[in-house]
């Protein structure tokens, strides 16, 4: 772990302090993403315009302006009826306002419409796009922070559940199944019924109790009210926590959007063949250089999804020559029948992973895109088909990466002479290591003092059979080796049950794996901001606004 550094708050009240640990510490990072981390330069190849820090901003501003077409106009008009519904705040209409100038870019970030926001890493992204955009405007560059709202992406399951840190130290689960859904339609779209309002309070009775254990509740069960769009309620969650930092929303399925995104939709279908034919090669490159192909992308792959009568989103395949059919078969189309469609219909169309970031960068002059891991590799991708629109990669950084530590863990972690790095292993790895040098080092040492004396009698043992008879040295070592491999099983199972009779150490211990790598991975990939929200109040979103630093590509661990 890199050295730690104290920090202040905006607040001037005492800051958190904060830690590093590299990306390529950290189990389960592609190859691609952490060389991107370290050196994203060697990577030109794969990402066009890439620049070494977020600093380098300024030096892509003008090939921003300058290949900008789209009607500020009219697409702040539609900005401004989306943010209005959501309530975001003046920060955000000044900021919409401040877009309408010829000289202003923007600084994304976006997410799918997750249940409550869904895990961290949203706000962590929300607030990486702040922070740029707050540092060009003090160098004199017009920027404002934007979130696109993935409310099109119909894969339910991925964004229904949230997760959180119980009054006892578990991680509990909030699932949401609305029964009137139907399968495969926009998140977006669907329409929260009573049951959410009860897993709300189902939810904050099983939370520690505190002053904010109340209000919150209560303002979550306003915005996901009976009646209301989960893509709304999402975007009103995050205009609610985030509103004083005037972060500008943008809701794709808003028909306005639709209609501003019609010109890059017929263009993506004018030019499917090579769209795909491109994808598909550099994904080869990558893995024959070594890498991965964050997308698998197939030759009868088509950039965009149809959206059918039922509102369902369907994928387009290619069937034959200039011929794509969506999904259930019942429609096909040509490439001029699609791209008719495109002029006049664009909302039967939602952009594909490899194409919405284009499409996002067509609606806005994007300086730049903070996005997790995973986008930053698909970026290597989708660069070919910015090339073969003719458009202008734009530069991708990985958002800010934490991990909170509380005061209670903080603790269990100095006890048991622990770093956040030594979670990483399996947990009952982990409760070995702590057994054996913690909770019960007489056991391990009478294991280990034993295991010397089998191995010294065994070494004598060995040498006098193999004076009697050479070949019986074979079945000596056999033996041994089932003899070691007992007193080790042993051994295992002797020092984990000394932790788990230890009902604190072994309470303190499953406490902070739920709370610092909850399901086995990184907090912020699972964790809920209201389980922080509930303790704290918004003021951990100040928090973590200040400990953010941009010139920092490390995974970051905040102690509280």
């Amino acid at each position: 772990m890199k050295q730690e550094t104290a920090r202040e708050s905006a607040s001037g009240k005492p800051g958190c302090r904060v830690s590093r640990l590299p990306f390529s510490e950290i189990p389960h990072q592609s190859r691609l993403f952490v060389q991107y981390q370290n050196d994203p330069l060697s990577l030109k190849k794969f990402y066009p315009n890439v620049l070494a820090s977020p600093d380098d901003v300024v030096s892509f501003i003008p090939t921003v302006l300058s290949n900008y077409t789209t009607d500020r106009g009219q697409l702040c008009d539609v900005l401004s009826e989306i943010n209005t519904a959501l309530d975001t705040g003046a920060l955000t209409g000044e900021n919409i306002e401040k877009l309408r100038d010829l000289e202003t870019v923007a600084v994304i970030t976006g997410q799918q419409a997750g249940l409550f926001t869904g895990p961290l890493y949203t706000i962590y992204k929300a607030l990486s796009a702040v922070k740029l955009a707050r540092e060009l405007t003090e160098k004199g560059i017009k920027a404002v922070p934007v979130f696109w709202a993935a409310t099109e992406d119909h894969d339910f399951e991925e964004v229904s559940e949230a997760f959180f840190v119980d009054k006892i130290g578990s991680v509990t689960v909030a699932k949401y199944s609305p029964k009137s859904r139907i399968e495969g339609t926009p998140v977006g779209t669907v329409t929260i019924d009573g049951e959410l309002v009860k897993m709300i309070e189902q939810v904050f009775d099983d939370l520690p109790r505190n002053e904010f254990s109340a209000e919150i509740p209560d303002r979550l069960a306003q915005i996901w009210a009976e009646g209301t769009k989960f893509g709304e309620a999402f975007g009103k969650t995050l205009a609610w926590l985030l509103g004083k930092f005037g972060i500008v929303y943008i809701d794709p399925m808003h028909p306005g959007v639709k209609r501003l995104s019609s010109p890059i939709f017929a263009s993506a279908i004018e030019n499917v063949d090579a769209i795909v034919s491109s994808v598909v090669a550099r994904g080869r490159e990558l893995v024959d250089q070594g890498y991965h192909a964050q997308v698998l992308v197939e030759e009868d792959y088509f950039p965009l999804f149809w959206h059918d009568d039922e509102g369902r989103r369907l994928a387009l395949r290619k069937t034959g020559e200039g011929v794509f059919k969506e999904k259930t078969g019942r429609r096909s189309f040509s490439v001029s029948e699609l791209r008719q469609i495109a002029v006049n219909e664009p909302g039967r169309f939602s952009p594909g992973v490899m194409l919405r970031p284009v499409v996002q960068d067509f609606l806005f002059p994007t300086a730049c895109y903070f996005g997790g891991g995973a986008e930053v590799a698909y970026f290597a991708q989708n660069s070919e088909v910015y090339r073969v629109l003719g458009r202008p990669a734009t530069p991708v950084f990985h958002r800010q990466s934490f991990t909170v530590v509380e005061a209670k863990q903080r603790r269990v972690l100095t006890k048991f002479d622990l770093e956040l790095k030594d979670l990483f292993d399996e947990k009952e790895n982990t409760i070995l290591d702590l057994a054996a040098n913690s909770v019960s080092p007489e056991t391990a040492r009478l294991f280990a003092e034993v295991e010397e004396r089998i191995n010294t009698e065994m070494n004598r043992l060995d040498q006098a059979v193999s004076h009697i008879e050479p070949t019986l040295a074979a079945n000596v070592a056999r033996r041994r080796h089932r003899i070691v491999y007992h007193i080790a099983a042993l051994r295992k199972k002797s020092l984990i049950a000394k932790v788990r009779n230890d009902e604190i150490s072994n309470r303190q211990i499953a406490e902070l794996f739920a709370s610092l790598m909850p399901n086995g991975g990184l907090q912020e990939r699972t964790i809920n901001v209201f389980s922080f929200l509930n303790r704290y109040g918004l003021q951990f979103i100040d928090w973590i606004y200040d400990a953010i630093d941009l010139d920092d590509k490390d995974h970051r661990i905040i102690e509280l």
